[in-house]
């Protein structure tokens, strides 16, 4: 039986990069950038209003105030999308509108709610500093600055910001095709009547929303019955055909428990079968041809654990992805937990605040692997270490926040 730190890290060993495509702007979100992004032109690539008012030049406003206000003759007016090609003279002023380009002869915008317009002529009641409601040329991005790094998980925003970049395509690591395996007779899917000894199939849709959370859409699913049999069929097919094969159930070390055997005969390098964390003790983790194994034990709550801290790291990183370790937070424990050495524990756990903003953190009720109660309320993990037997009540401990 392996630690949990050195079953990660062995994880993350033997996960290979993959190879890299391009890809339009409009599919290119939950794909990991494989190239350095730099800004083609500044950004932004003029001077610009940032509020709806009036575009001056400092020395015919300098004097204005309350009590004191200027009298400027309105020459022109200019909208987002116009030229700027007016010019401001010596007390004279454009009516401009958020987002339009910023005349060179004015130094400074007034807000329109510090004036008033009327026949041609706009009353100036506050002064404006230089550049002031400016938005400077490349003030955000100078022209060749780099933007994003490889290694970059493209989300909206940066979707957004690679088309004001005039991007229409990125370069991205290919994602990886995965394949779940789901062994066990007594399963039946949601809609099914239950005889007695069966149960619904939870694990099969917990792992593919899992998958499809980090953006893995490529996924099969194959239900095995447990012989050995249909089991080695089962995984000679998903390697054939997959990156990943995630298998759930039988793994532990009962008469019908074969997936171990079964991946020996069929040429699968064992890296570590058993992991000292609880839930989750049964895990399988083996190579072959660069493909990577994964046996998870059957117990709802372990595999869910299991996919998240053992699983779901790897296949980000197999992504491109260089944001694969966990975020860890320290939080507040609200009452006394206990357990028994010798493994890791992720205690399920629910966050919140007390009255002065301090993070706690309370265990979720149902700790039991089977319990998917427990797992469905809880947002974090609480790290409950190894040689520890007790965590006392106020006691700050490491929380690795669920984000599912």
């Amino acid at each position: 039986m392996v630690d949990f730190e050195v079953a990660r890290r062995k994880v993350l060993k033997y996960t290979p990069l993959f190879g890299v495509t391009t890809v339009s702007l409009n599919r290119c979100v939950g794909y990991v950038l494989a190239e350095e992004i730099v800004a083609r032109e500044p950004v932004p690539l003029f001077d610009s209003s940032a509020v709806d008012g009036f575009a001056v030049r400092y020395e015919n406003v300098a004097a204005a105030g309350d009590n004191k206000p200027v009298v400027l003759q309105l020459i022109g007016t200019i909208r987002a999308g116009d030229a700027s090609g007016v010019a401001i003279k010596k007390n004279s002023t454009v009516k401009i509108f958020t987002g339009a380009p910023v005349p060179r002869s004015a130094t400074a915008v007034v807000m329109v709610e510090v004036t008033e317009e009327s026949d041609g002529k706009v009353l100036i009641k506050k002064s404006a500093k230089h550049g002031q409601n400016i938005r400077k040329k490349g003030e955000e991005f100078r022209k060749g600055q780099k933007i994003f790094a490889p290694g970059t998980l493209i989300t909206p925003p940066i979707v957004a910001m690679l088309a004001s970049l005039g991007v229409t395509k990125v370069k991205v690591y290919k994602k990886p095709r995965v394949t779940l395996i789901v062994t066990g007779d007594e399963l039946r899917p949601p809609s099914a009547k239950l005889n007695p000894g069966q149960i619904r199939d939870s694990n099969s849709y917990a792992l593919k929303s899992s998958l499809g959370s980090i953006g893995i859409d490529a996924i099969d699913i194959i239900h095995s019955k447990d012989s050995q049999g249909e089991i080695r069929k089962a995984f000679i097919k998903a390697l054939r055909r997959s990156d990943v094969v995630i298998s759930v159930g039988g793994v532990s070390v009962g008469e019908y428990d074969l997936v171990k055997d079964v991946l020996e005969d069929i040429g699968v390098k064992q890296i570590f079968w058993k992991v000292a964390m609880k839930p989750g003790k049964p895990n399988y983790f083996g190579v072959k041809n660069k493909k990577l194994v994964f046996g998870l034990p059957g117990n709802p709550v372990s595999a869910m654990v299991s996919f998240y801290v053992l699983v779901r790291p790897a296949i980000i990183k197999m992504m491109g992805s260089t944001d694969y370790t966990p975020f860890v937070i320290k939080a507040r424990l609200t009452e006394t937990i206990t357990k028994k050495p010798g493994r890791m524990e992720f205690v399920r756990g629910i966050l919140g605040k007390n009255e002065s903003g301090e993070l706690l953190v309370a265990p979720a009720k149902g700790q039991d692997s089977h319990m998917i109660g427990g797992m469905a309320t809880a947002d974090c993990l609480i790290y409950f270490p190894k040689g520890s037997i007790k965590l006392k009540k106020f006691s700050n401990v490491d929380v690795e926040l669920l984000v599912w």
